[in-house]
């Protein structure tokens, strides 16, 4: 089925206000679920609802927390998340990065104590509106197997990267995983398979079957062992530099909370030549543009291009939703 944004946000701005959010809070939160179903991204936007909120019945959520700065080193600061909700811990840290940046050519904001941030590419995507780079990257609890191990012990932290660009912003938003586990979600509720192996099942084979993979959340790292690697190192980072919890700590809880995230983001402007860093970006699109596609009717994408087609499809069309996924959103709205 098919809703419109308008509807989306207005539903979601009312389940919010219901569980006690400010009006300002409630909106942010609205929007921000809202965006990402718009552009595509339904398994951390409509479809996360129903684990938020049971993530706030569970009392894991500080409804009135915000992030606060703790530490002050010039252009890095440090700030304590309060167990707040991590769409508005995320949006406020995005929002301290840039005006870093802009004062110091390079802000770099490391968060703990925070919750999910739902889907990271709308904090590249915020940076790339003010104009910045953005380098961001969050721990998550226990879901993928160290390369060579059976249990998970590593997270499928996901990495962002945005670069301002006229004409449309390049945003990557890549969990560490083949696939995320929301998107092995989105599969499921359509009752299909995985066109990759997405991770383990319990004979210790990689599968492409949702259920077999959801059982024990044993996903599949990108690159195999190289993507081993990288979620270890982001782990590392995100731990060290905000003093937070790492994965093996986040995984000693019954449910995911108390995370750690950075925020870098970088002021192209200080250079002063905006318009040539405009053909450089320009010349490495045009150039993987223009390729012969291995099957006739495809085509190349840079990071973020898809996401505006879809936004643009979505505000025509209507945003499709599962239908069991919004009438149980519309039920916790009215119940």
């Amino acid at each position: 089925m098919r809703t419109s944004p308008e509807q989306m946000r207005e539903v979601l701005h009312q389940l919010f206000v219901k569980y006690q959010f400010t009006d300002e809070k409630a909106k942010l939160l609205a929007d921000t679920f809202t965006e990402s179903s718009l552009v595509g991204v339904n398994s951390h936007g409509i479809n996360r609802v129903p684990v938020f909120i049971g993530h706030i019945e569970n009392k894991l959520v500080n409804l009135d927390a915000e992030a606060q700065k703790t530490e002050d080193f010039g252009s890095i600061e440090r700030w304590d998340g309060h167990f707040g909700p991590g769409i508005v811990n995320a949006t406020k840290c995005t929002e301290r990065a840039i005006a870093l940046a802009k004062q110091y050519g390079l802000g770099l904001v490391a968060l703990r104590h925070t919750n999910h941030w739902m889907r990271g590419g709308s904090y590249g995507k915020q940076a790339a509106e003010a104009n910045c780079i953005s380098i961001m990257f969050t721990n998550t609890q226990p879901n993928m197997p160290p390369w060579g191990g059976k249990d998970s012990r590593i997270g499928n932290n996901p990495l962002i990267i945005s670069i301002p660009r006229e004409g449309g912003h390049i945003v990557l938003d890549m969990a560490i995983s083949q696939y995320s586990f929301g998107k092995i979600n989105d599969y499921k509720l359509r009752g299909e398979k995985l066109p990759y192996f997405g991770g383990w099942d319990d004979d210790n084979e990689l599968s492409t079957d949702p259920e077999k993979i959801l059982s024990k959340e044993r996903g599949l790292p990108i690159g195999y062992w190289k993507g081993s690697a990288l979620s270890m190192v982001l782990d590392m980072l995100a731990t060290l530099l905000s003093a937070g919890n790492s994965t093996y700590r986040i995984g000693q809880k019954e449910l995911e909370t108390g995370i750690s995230q950075v925020y870098l983001c970088i002021y192209p402007e200080v250079f002063g030549d905006k318009d040539l860093q405009q053909r450089l970006i320009n010349e490495i699109i045009d150039y993987t543009h223009d390729v012969e596609p291995n099957h006739p009717g495809d085509k190349t994408y840079y990071p973020g291009e898809r996401s505006l087609l879809t936004k643009a499809r979505n505000l025509k069309e209507g945003i499709t939703v599962d239908r069991r996924v919004w009438e149980q959103v519309v039920a916790l709205s009215e119940k």
